[in-house]
């Protein structure tokens, strides 16, 4: 492994690696595949055999149509090449269709969708090599982080979606601002959101950022006379022609996406499909975040209040539907409902002090960068029936920021081990344990070691390989609390299900795994606020990474 990150020059190296991550998501595809795989082939099914005016309405099955409406005509790209190879897999059914040739196929167009997002990441790598001057072997280990991330693997290539590919036109709308291609990079992201709308999360650092940055431009020579400042900026700098820029490419991006629903009548058909708001508060396996302890909670207070004589027992026999399995809604024993409402104010609280960061201490793409990242942590956090999956969203831009800041790999190792870790319930059967333990195991070693190499220098390689039980760069109660997670693994794998409660308690493993790992992300998102709130960038840093604390390649403070 040493020899490799030691390697020269990106080109030697960046076509072996594409080559090697195509070998090994082949390997996955006998692996299990989830409803999703489902989910994907009957929206082949409904864009190659309806009028467009029918793909919003189509409800054979119970996989409807419920993504933005470029991604609806990606599937039907997709899906003038599945006609061709096995007919029956764009035919609509209520029925589930599988066969070899739909795996294969399916399967293959996720692995060929992801080498946009190994462009992207070869696009950002040359980028931070060129303006930084990163060595070459940071950018593989970069490289490494986000094409081999183990929840991209696992997600996409085992339990079945496209985050791939979206998170490749993601990465190269960051690619394109970091170079100060403001106009392209907001292009892609707004491709990006009609695409897959949950993106939009993030999408008040994009607005905040671009207007502060960009519509905000103060001329080179100011005049003292023509000094208004109102909320922290000169009224004067204001462009106008700056912003109509911006709104043009949103006006043309979305109208070319929504416009032929908009003219058919059909836009709140669509609306009604991308925000179904009757489902409940959690996804029924909840996401590692602060809903998860509010269930907890619940159920706690329902069993000792139960036990004590406090409620009538009558009321614990109203099974909370969350202790089910991993299908329905969740609905609370003793706890207040929270409604839709509740969860908005509380993400839009959370993420106000980073854009309000942003606009009055504006610091180029590194500021942009992390107000990003503690958007989608807001979110995460707070938001209204989270998937698991969702945590990709700060693990992922997360990546950019650790292998030039040892502040941020700190809490990149923290949350990306908690993070993942979370999403092992998605592969529930026993064939896959090895699978995704082995993934695990090889992606959190590296992510170790290798950004112990940047930030620790090498001189740290044999302490690191010769100490098991130390872990770098992260504070040693966090390294105990990371051991925690083998575990809670061991018990919810090997030792619940041989024990009483495993009939009397099911769903008891993913509360644990759930609760235990909304730790982790809680704290690993006080952290990055923090020192978010506390660094002072340099103005107008065109560098990711680049702060007036610089840490790459300082060696970490001795322990205790």
């Amino acid at each position: 492994m040493a020899a490799i990150l030691r390697a020269d020059g990106m080109a030697e190296w960046w076509n072996s690696l594409v080559v090697f991550s195509v070998i090994l998501k082949s390997l996955l595809i006998p692996a299990y595949h989830s409803s999703d795989f489902e989910v994907h082939r009957n929206w082949l099914a409904i864009t190659n055999s309806l009028p467009l005016s029918r793909w919003y309405y189509e409800s054979t099955s119970q996989w409807t149509l419920d993504y933005p409406p470029l991604f609806a005509w990606f599937e039907y790209l997709l899906s003038q090449v599945a006609v061709l190879i096995d007919p029956k897999m764009v035919v609509i059914s209520k029925l589930e269709y599988v066969s070899i040739s739909t795996v294969l196929f399916q399967r293959g167009s996720v692995i060929v969708t992801d080498l946009v997002l190994a462009y992207a990441v070869k696009e950002y790598c040359r980028y931070l090599a060129k303006r930084s001057s990163l060595p070459a072997r940071n950018c593989l280990i970069l490289a490494m982080l986000v094409i081999f991330n183990f929840g991209l693997l696992i997600v996409d290539h085992i339990h079945f979606q496209y985050n791939g590919f979206l998170f490749g036109i993601f990465l190269l709308s960051i690619a394109k601002l970091s170079e100060g291609m403001i106009l392209e990079g907001s292009f892609w992201f707004a491709v990006l959101l009609n695409f897959k709308h949950i993106f939009l999360y993030i999408a008040p650092a994009y607005f905040v950022f671009l207007l502060r940055s960009y519509c905000f431009q103060p001329s080179a020579a100011e005049k003292k006379e023509k000094q208004l400042r109102i909320c922290g900026v000169n009224i004067w700098d204001f462009s106008p022609l700056n912003l109509v820029k911006l709104g043009f490419i949103v006006v043309i991006v979305f109208g070319a996406s929504f416009g032929p629903f908009i003219a058919m009548g059909q836009l709140s058909q669509v609306l009604s499909r991308l925000f179904p708001f009757k489902r409940g508060l959690c996804h029924a396996y909840w996401a590692p975040n602060v809903w998860a302890l509010y269930n907890a909670l619940d159920k706690a207070v329902a069993i000792l209040g139960s036990k004590s004589g406090f409620f009538p027992k009558e009321l614990f026999n109203k099974q909370a539907s969350m202790t089910g399995g991993l299908v329905g809604q969740s609905e609370h024993l003793i706890l207040p409902a929270v409604p839709p409402i509740v969860t908005v104010i509380l993400t839009l609280l959370s993420v106000l002090p980073a854009l309000l960061h942003v606009w009055f201490r504006p610091s180029g793409v590194t500021g942009f960068l992390r107000c990003l990242i503690l958007c989608a942590f807001g979110s995460f956090l707070f938001g209204w029936h989270v998937h698991e999956k969702a945590i990709l969203m700060v693990i992922i831009p997360l990546s950019l920021m650790a292998i030039v800041d040892q502040r941020a790999a700190r809490v990149f190792l923290v949350l990306s081990t908690t993070g993942h870790l979370s999403l092992f319930p998605l592969l529930f059967q026993s064939q896959e344990t090895p699978i995704k333990v082995c993934l695990m195991l090889m992606f959190t070693i590296f992510s170790f070691y290798s950004l112990c190499l940047v930030h620790c220098g090498e001189s740290s390689e044999k302490s690191v390989v010769g100490d098991l039980f130390k872990l770098p760069i992260v504070e040693w109660y966090e390294a105990w609390y990371l051991y925690g997670l083998v575990f809670l693994e061991f018990y919810c794998g090997a030792i619940h299900p041989f024990t009483a409660l495993a009939v009397k308690l099911p769903f008891l493993p993913l509360m644990l795994t759930s609760v235990y790992c909304t730790v982790g992300v809680v704290w690993a998102w006080i952290l990055f606020y923090v020192d978010t709130l506390k660094t002072s960038p340099i103005a107008n840093s065109p560098v990711v990474g680049t702060t007036r604390r610089k840490t790459a390649g300082k060696k970490p403070a001795k322990r205790k």
